[in-house]
């Protein structure tokens, strides 16, 4: 399954004769493509099936928001086909098994019975925009052929998407970047994951009291905070409408639909599990494993008809980090830049040499790098950490490196143990920040949370929503926030190794972080979500092509007189490598 672009999908329009209102059409249908797991072709035919139907409407992001709710949900046509393909592929394996044992006849042209070099799931495919490719140490050459497309990209240094106010700012660091300036990890070494740990061994009991008590302490947060008495039970039948606490679940192990939603009580509300009717709802905004507080009507104990939820707002979130230290009057020059740093078809990270260029040019303070490398041996790992450092030298900024389960080297479970470096250095001792997968950081009094793995797809492709009227992306982040989790989705994607006891521990945000840092496939962009500035930096490189990476320039303020707290993000940008 090939990746689907904006130039595939501009070359199927201009195929089918179907005008468009601008570019952001053309990314609306990337992330319904991605999400969908669908091939340009694919979405066009349906569009223009659907078109048809609705007398010609024309293709704006506002029918195609229209057109997600009533088409590109469980597509049962592709699942046909994807059906039918496969029992083709199987008859044709039986066959040539049989003729295996069999003396061939001359001439014949039917393939070998050979096990693909790299075979990769369909799903798989889908998520990953630059392939990983396993590479032997010969292949790693610093005479590699470097990548055309990528050295023949425009837009070098061009700004696609602010925030705050930009216009005036200098993105320089301060006149002696690196000094004094103190980056840790908000929970300490003694209560942060700093190590590596047995992983594959955790039991189906461990895995349901984690989710028990996510249940009962978001649970008590609601009752407190909206004046509720008490829950009552789901499943038992009610003539009045009742109250009730839960964890939103899917009737299958199908995508979740309005028609499938179910919402499972924790032990002390008796742990059943209740189909629920939305149709009474306005508005809402689902996901599996979200934890919700609703009410409604249950008269006969086997449906919960819902007429109200009760919306988890930033009062609830857990306070920020209130420093101690005095006013720092000097504002923070901050780069977040995330891998892969090499196109996939070339090993001479052009894109990382000219990330460490822009290092040396802006002179940031600190420098945030999501690895994602794509080799697989730990030296050749250890040569590009030694390259980021003394390519730096000169600017003295402080390193953070941030792991991916993407990186075939280190552990794949997720929370991720940090990097380590087998003989560390003077100067990468003092400079660099090895932290784990997720993490909250504290630089100069501002929290930043960080996590590499694509949170934005996964919930992308398993929530539903009805009047909400925000963008798909505010409400992950909003529910990311409100739920308290750097991954809040239950079950996990399929890709991700979930360790839920470690998860427990080191998953969870111990606060609301001042800028939350998910960099992901889907288009870049800086928002503010309930008090929170939300960064998707993009990637450094995507496939053959250049990427962009984020910068930010922050400083603690002191809180107003009205005592709300004041966003210590100035400004910020995505900018094209």
């Amino acid at each position: 399954m090939s990746l689907v672009t904006t130039e595939s999908l501009k070359t199927e329009l201009e195929i089918f004769d179907i005008p468009y209102q601008d570019d952001s059409v053309l990314d609306k249908m990337v992330e319904q493509c991605i999400c969908n797991r669908l091939q340009a072709q694919e979405i066009l035919h349906e569009w223009v099936a659907y078109s048809a139907t609705k007398q010609g409407v024309k293709l704006t992001t506002d029918t195609l928001e229209q057109f997600e709710h009533e088409v590109t949900g469980p597509q049962i046509l592709i699942c046909i086909t994807n059906y039918l393909l496969n029992i083709i592929k199987a008859e044709e394996e039986e066959e040539d098994l049989l003729d295996s044992y069999s003396t061939p006849a001359k001439g014949s042209q039917k393939r070998p019975l050979t096990t693909p070099e790299r075979p990769h799931s369909k799903r798989t495919a889908a998520l990953m925009a630059s392939p990983s490719i396993l590479l032997s140490p010969a292949s790693f050459s610093p005479n590699a052929t470097p990548s055309q497309k990528y050295s023949q990209r425009g837009g070098k240094g061009e700004v696609v998407a602010t925030f705050g106010a930009v216009q005036g700012t200098r993105w320089v660091g301060r006149k002696d970047p690196g000094a004094g300036v103190q980056v840790e990890i908000l929970e300490g070494p003694e209560d942060s994951l700093n190590s590596s740990y047995k992983y594959m061994f955790q039991r189906l009991r461990d895995v349901r009291n984690v989710l028990t008590e996510k249940i009962e302490e978001l649970g008590e947060g609601l009752r407190t905070h909206f004046s509720i008495e008490e829950f009552s039970p789901v499943s038992l039948p009610a003539q009045d409408s009742i109250t009730v606490l839960g964890q939103i679940c899917c009737d299958s192990n199908g995508k979740l639909n309005a028609q499938s939603v179910l919402l499972e009580a924790g032990p002390e509300q008796g742990g059943q599990q209740v189909p629920v009717d939305l149709s009474e709802l306005k508005e809402y905004s689902l996901f599996p494993g979200q934890v919700v507080v609703m009410e409604g009507m249950n008269t006969t104990g086997r449906k919960l008809v819902a007429s109200k939820f009760y919306e988890v707002g930033s009062k609830l979130l857990p306070s920020s980090y209130t420093p101690h230290s005095s006013f720092v009057a000097e504002p923070l020059n901050v780069l977040v830049a995330c891998g892969p740093y090499a196109p996939s078809d070339s090993l001479t990270f052009d894109p990382l040499v000219d990330l460490i260029n822009v290092i040396v040019r802006d002179r940031p303070d600190v420098c945030l790098l999501k690895a994602q490398v794509t080799e697989t041996f730990e030296n050749i790992f250890t040569r590009c950490i030694e390259s980021i450092v003394d390519g730096t030298r000169s600017v003295g900024c402080q390193l953070v490196f941030v792991p991916s389960q993407r990186d075939i080297h280190h552990h794949f479970i997720y929370p991720q143990p940090p990097f380590s470096l087998p003989h560390p250095s003077k100067e990468q001792t003092q400079r660099v920040t090895l932290v784990p997968d997720p993490c909250t950081l504290l630089i100069d009094g501002v929290t930043i949370g960080l996590t590499s793995t694509d949170i934005l797809i996964h919930m992308g492709a398993e929530e539903i929503s009805c009047g909400t009227g925000s963008d798909k992306f505010s409400r992950i982040l909003k529910h990311m926030l409100t739920q308290r989790s750097y991954y809040p989705l239950y079950p996990p994607a399929d890709e991700v190794n979930m360790d839920y006891e470690k998860f427990q521990s080191f998953g969870q945000m111990p606060l609301t972080p001042d800028i939350l840092v998910v960099p992901s496939e889907m288009r870049y962009f800086v928002k503010d979500v309930v008090g929170c500035v939300c960064v998707n930096p993009g990637r450094l490189t995507k496939g053959q092509v250049g990427g962009t990476y984020g910068r930010l320039l922050i400083q603690r303020s002191p809180q107003s007189e009205d005592g709300k707290r004041v966003s210590p993000c100035l400004t910020a940008q995505v900018v094209k490598i």
